[in-house]
């Protein structure tokens, strides 16, 4: 995920690395919800790469890891 102050952009990978969906959400915890709500949409989510798990990303890092989502930067 693309992390910024206001909005993220995450994206789908399919199993070979291809862009299958892209959605940017709000850096908020209704954004959050939302993303990962999208986000398994597409399938099981088991971990996600977060830009920015220092800064921007701190936030999200800490919700998905929450959720049961392994996060990496």
């Amino acid at each position: 995920m693309d992390t910024h102050r206001d909005a993220h952009v995450a994206a789908v990978l399919s199993l070979v690395g291809e862009v299958i969906g892209t959605q940017e959400f709000p850096a908020s915890a209704a954004g959050y919800r939302e993303l990962l709500g999208w986000a398994r949409a597409w399938g099981t989510v088991r971990r996600a790469g977060v830009e920015g798990t220092g800064s921007f990303g701190a936030v999200l890092s800490r919700y998905l890891l929450a959720q049961g989502v392994d996060v990496f930067d």
